[in-house]
């Protein structure tokens, strides 16, 4: 009845739609966290069981992932978590690293009292995990901070870009934070961002957010290795950029 009275006489289809969609950031959100791994093989079957839905959604949803590049669709093989070659994996840095220069140099431009109040807390909340030792949680707060900052920004679309890229490669962001010592020196950095910002220095904010993401030469071989070590696909490796 309400469908017709709003003239959405296709009211099951646009549901099947809003729930592909929800479904695909639930995805999204279980890749982020690390249930599944670059080269892991999505089976519609276990993620309909695992989201207590039927096929149709799942294949949605994985449609629309497939065509964001957040994974891989393959004949006869099905979905597959994207394993970008060396190559591209440095292109996608590079180009992270642009976006996160421009939102820092907007953030320090436009910074309000909320958003620097929400990037301080993000910061604050590196502190333990990093003096832990604790990789995994030191990336959902990491994941924070830099999102406050893409907020920070006040340009909507180049925060969509930001936090669309930063998703697909948040496997890799997670697993070059394993490097011995990363977390100390990732808090350095952000301390020295958020300074920046603080003072509304444009260039020192865009910089320093560019150089920690744009990382060169050894940390690169590190997170190949570790991608080596967790018994994922990788191939060869070179002066190239991580987190």
């Amino acid at each position: 009845m309400f469908c017709q009275a709003y003239g959405m006489e296709n009211c099951p289809g646009m549901y099947a739609m809003s729930q592909a969609f929800r479904l695909k950031q639930a995805i999204e959100d279980a890749v982020i966290a690390g249930d599944f791994l670059p080269g892991d093989r999505l089976d519609e079957s276990s993620l309909a069981e695992r989201f207590g839905v039927s096929r149709t959604p799942i294949r949605e949803a994985l449609l629309q992932l497939g065509a964001e590049g957040f994974i891989d669709v393959r004949p006869r093989r099905g979905a597959i978590v994207s394993v970008p070659t060396p190559t591209r994996l440095f292109e996608m840095f590079e180009t992270m690293a642009e976006f996160e220069s421009a939102c820092g140099r907007l953030a320090a431009r436009r910074l309000t009292p909320d958003h620097e109040a929400a990037i301080e807390a993000a910061h604050r909340g590196c502190e333990t995990p990093a003096r832990e030792g604790d990789s995994e949680r030191y990336y959902e707060v990491n994941r924070q901070f830099h999102e406050a900052i893409y907020r920070a920004s006040r340009n909507e679309f180049l925060a969509e870009q930001a936090l669309a890229l930063h998703k697909r490669l948040s496997a890799y962001r997670r697993i070059q934070l394993r490097a011995r010592n990363r977390l100390v020196q990732s808090l350095q950095e952000h301390a020295g961002i958020l300074e920046a910002i603080r003072a509304g220095d444009e260039q020192l904010a865009a910089t320093r957010l560019h150089d920690h993401v744009l990382v060169q030469g050894e940390r690169f071989s590190d997170m190949v290795l570790g991608l080596a070590g967790s018994g994922r696909p990788a191939a060869g490796a070179g002066k190239r950029g991580t987190r």
